[in-house]
């Protein structure tokens, strides 16, 4: 028996390359074998919209949804960026989203009631509220 024990483990170590492979090509396989398209790969963010990300989370996530038609407390923010522009004759997305978070009574949306926190622009600092409106504009 002793004499057998070197060719042991290169078969142990065939044995377990050859069941990774296998396992390797049947996932390819049962995905399609192909890459996902470039349009469902998720988008690298930029770092002042993942901090952007993080402070809408903690201070405007337990109100505003990013997912469309899902409603909270506020009115979902998916599609924000496109429909931001839209909302007031000659703001652009960027100044109306600066003014809804900064005087967020002058503009309500309908069937919404007015409870945005008033003091919310004021507990920011000028970075934050500068990501959280870049993230804002990522939104699609």
């Amino acid at each position: 028996m002793r004499g057998l024990l070197p060719f042991r483990r290169p078969l142990r170590r065939a044995v377990i390359a050859a069941f990774f492979l296998l396992g390797g090509l049947v996932l390819a396989t049962a995905c399609g074998g192909n890459a996902p398209a470039a349009s469902d790969v998720m988008p690298t963010l930029t770092a002042e919209v993942a901090a952007g990300q993080k402070v809408f989370a903690e201070q405007c996530g337990p109100c505003h949804s990013t997912v469309p038609d899902v409603v909270m407390v506020g009115p979902p923010l998916a599609g924000i960026a496109e429909r931001a522009g839209t909302r007031v004759d000659g703001l652009d997305a960027r100044t109306y989203l600066y003014t809804s978070i900064m005087r967020p009574s002058d503009y309500l949306v309908d069937g919404y009631a007015d409870l945005m926190p008033k003091d919310l622009a004021k507990k920011l600092t000028g970075e934050e509220l500068d990501s959280v409106v870049a993230y804002l504009l990522s939104l699609e």
